[in-house]
Formats: structure tokens, C-alpha cells, sequence
């Protein structure tokens, strides 16, 4: 996959962040072909293509749609192998219609807990090259390396 795609879905998915996902006045604007749906689908795309160029052995990547009024959440689980992994999700917070992605450590696939939460607002997503982003979540890698190797 070339980094200009994955580039141009990061916009695309912030674009759909600072709008508001959780409409539910007149038509179906988030319902089976509306914001919502889209949203869901370009950042499961996007997360799968992240786990492939960050070298993840396994990863499982999950969308929640939520209910009415919520934008959802898309998230990956990623492993490099042994018990150094990632977890990575993407979501608005309906009250303040910005999105996030939030990223920790993780021990392996079923870790729902893990390390620190970390956080990437929207308004860092919005000017953030997509090599940047691999560069941030691939230190958590280089951690976990050393700390296996002690």
C-alpha cells in the first residue's frame, strides 16, 4: 500500500471525525449508508493496512458500530511477536465532536487492559504524516524489545 494512500485516508478519517457522527435528526444520515458507516469502514481499512506496515505477526481488527447518537469505534490489536503488541483505536467523543486515537501497550491479543493509555487528538491527527504515525507506535516495538531483552 502506498504511504499517499494511507496519507489520504488519515484525512479522510479526521474530516469525518470533526463532523458529527452521531446525527439522528431527519433522514438516515448515519444509519446503513450514511457518516457513521463510512467513518467505520475507512478507518477499519486504514488500521489493517497500519497493522501490515507496522510488521505485526497477528492482529485482529474490530468495529463497533455503538448505538444511536455515538460515532462508534474501530480498533486493532497488533503483535509483534511474544508479548509485545499495540492496541490502537479510533473514535469521537460525542460532546466535544473531535476524534482521537488512543494507543497502549499490550501483552496480546486478548490484553483489554494493557499499559498507559496515550492519546492523539485530532487536532495533532489533522497535520500528522502517516510516517509519523508509524514512528510513534513502532517506538512502543523498540521498547518492547529492550524490555524483553533484560
Amino acid at each position: 500500500m502506498s504511504l499517499s494512500l494511507q496519507q489520504k485516508r488519515l484525512g479522510e478519517i479526521y474530516n469525518l471525525l470533526i463532523s458529527d457522527l452521531g446525527y439522528i435528526y431527519g433522514d438516515r444520515e448515519t444509519g446503513p449508508n450514511g457518516k457513521k458507516k463510512e467513518f467505520l469502514t475507512k478507518s477499519a481499512a486504514f488500521l489493517r493496512q497500519l497493522g501490515k506496515d507496522l510488521g505485526f505477526t497477528e492482529m485482529r481488527v474490530n468495529k463497533n458500530p455503538a448505538g444511536i447518537a455515538v460515532s462508534g469505534e474501530v480498533s486493532l490489536y497488533g503483535m509483534w511477536g511474544g508479548d509485545n503488541g499495540v492496541f490502537i483505536e479510533i473514535c469521537q467523543f460525542t460532546y466535544t465532536l473531535s476524534g482521537d486515537l488512543l494507543y497502549r501497550e499490550i501483552k496480546s491479543l486478548k490484553d483489554y487492559t494493557g499499559g498507559q493509555n496515550q492519546w492523539l487528538p485530532s487536532e495533532v491527527i489533522r497535520g500528522m504524516q502517516y510516517s509519523r504515525l508509524c514512528d510513534i507506535l513502532l517506538k512502543l516495538k523498540q521498547n518492547g524489545d529492550r524490555r524483553n531483552a533484560a
